[in-house]
């Protein structure tokens, strides 16, 4: 098989061009005539050059998103999933997923289902992913649990560009702050400080703490960066630990204001992970491991092993969450509803839903906070310098008159 690249007219007259896999050169021109399409140019291609003018850089969570939006709409439009393939590799923008989708067209013609194709690249599809998509795949509703997945990855990127979006400002405020703090205390400072050293203990007391920790700065400024990069080192291998790594994120949930808008969006991403896979046919065990390992908390990922257990030796899903104490009264509740109802992907929906919306105007009053209370640090630093330096001046001018 060799790839063709191609400029065609549509049967509406509409110019268009891409790249196509076929045996040889008649095979590549019958296909784009049996859809109706006149070619006007075709010449091998190597996948290299397949790529050329796309993004070379690495398939980012939209671009993940995108693509499964685009096999979901393409699968449920009856196309075939080596067409559907062939298509994405022709239509993304990310010469990542071009490559990937050429690979994983090769595959499933040779028998592969896509799921497994789409798994040897788990760094870009996880198994959550791969998993969702095999049960669709074993259900016969590959299109529409694929559309479930397109969903919760829209969702999911929508709701990190809304955190990034809302921490800019509070982000540029604190470096502005930070800059302001060290342009003080390692440079007008120390230029001032031989202006005061005739006093001597004369000095305010304002003064004298300022010199002091301008001069520790200057002095012991390398190796304060020191240790303070043997510091970060050390707590994210400590982090990377079960140990640690259960610690700090059960700490985080206990920040004041903080730890509640973290919990909520950890709950959410929880409880639509779990949806999404039984709505697409996962066994719930399998379903809680991986609802588990998506939620990005790893006292979660404990708890809901913990869960999948209890499941195992016969418990209902809402008894074993609540037994452990984790997890929050509104999502034990809503879980004895939907397995009461039947209907236990809709009701984790809904809970997501209402739990994203919380979220949201937790981030917004986290940020209201956040400005003033950075603007006021800043503002009373500034005038502590400002007295430290202003009160010996005005002594001197005392002492001459």
């Amino acid at each position: 098989m060799e790839n063709f690249s191609y400029v065609a007219l549509e049967p509406s007259g509409k110019r268009r061009t891409g790249f196509l896999e076929a045996s040889d050169k008649d095979a590549a021109i019958s296909h784009l005539s049996n859809d109706g399409s006149f070619v006007l140019e075709i010449k091998p291609q190597r996948l290299a050059d397949a790529t050329t003018g796309r993004n070379k850089k690495k398939a980012t969570r939209q671009d993940i998103a995108l693509f499964t939006r685009r096999l979901a709409d393409l699968a449920e439009a009856g196309l075939p999933l080596d067409r559907v393939l062939q298509v994405l590799g022709e239509q993304s923008e990310s010469g990542q997923l071009c490559e990937i989708s050429e690979n994983a067209l090769a595959d499933v013609r040779s028998g592969i289902p896509v799921s497994a194709a789409l798994a040897k690249y788990p760094k870009l599809f996880p198994p959550l992913y791969t998993e969702t998509l095999r049960s669709g795949e074993a259900s016969g509703q590959f299109s529409q649990v694929a559309t479930r997945l397109a969903d919760f990855q829209e969702k999911d990127v929508a709701q990190r560009s809304q955190i990034v979006s809302a921490m800019i400002y509070p982000s540029i405020l604190a470096f502005v702050a930070v800059s302001v703090v060290i342009f003080l205390l390692t440079f007008v400072v120390p230029r001032l400080s031989g202006v005061f050293a005739d006093l001597g203990d004369a000095l305010p007391a304002t003064t004298k703490l300022l010199l002091a920790t301008t001069a520790f700065l200057t002095q012991n400024g390398l190796i304060l960066l020191v240790v303070i990069a043997v510091a970060v080192f050390l707590f994210k291998a400590w982090a990377s630990t079960e140990e640690g790594g259960i610690a700090k994120d059960t700490l985080l949930l206990k920040v004041p204001i903080l730890g509640k808008v973290i919990t909520k969006a950890v709950i959410s991403r929880y409880a639509r992970v779990l949806g999404t896979l039984l709505f697409g046919g996962v066994q719930i065990l399998d379903a809680l491991r991986l609802a588990g390992l998506a939620c990005g908390n790893k006292l979660f990922l404990v708890t809901s092993d913990a869960v999948a257990e209890d499941v195992r030796n016969g418990k209902r899903i809402n008894q074993a969450m609540k037994d452990t104490g984790v997890f929050p009264p509104v999502l034990v509740h809503m879980v004895a509803v939907g397995e009461e109802t039947g209907d236990l992907p809709k009701v984790l929906g809904r809970v997501s839903d209402s739990l994203d919306f919380e979220v949201e105007v937790g981030i917004r009053r986290l940020t209201a906070m956040v400005e003033p209370l950075i603007l006021v640090t800043m503002g009373a630093f500034v005038g502590f310098v400002v007295l430290a330096i202003a009160l010996p001046i005005f002594d001197a001018q005392n002492l001459v008159k």
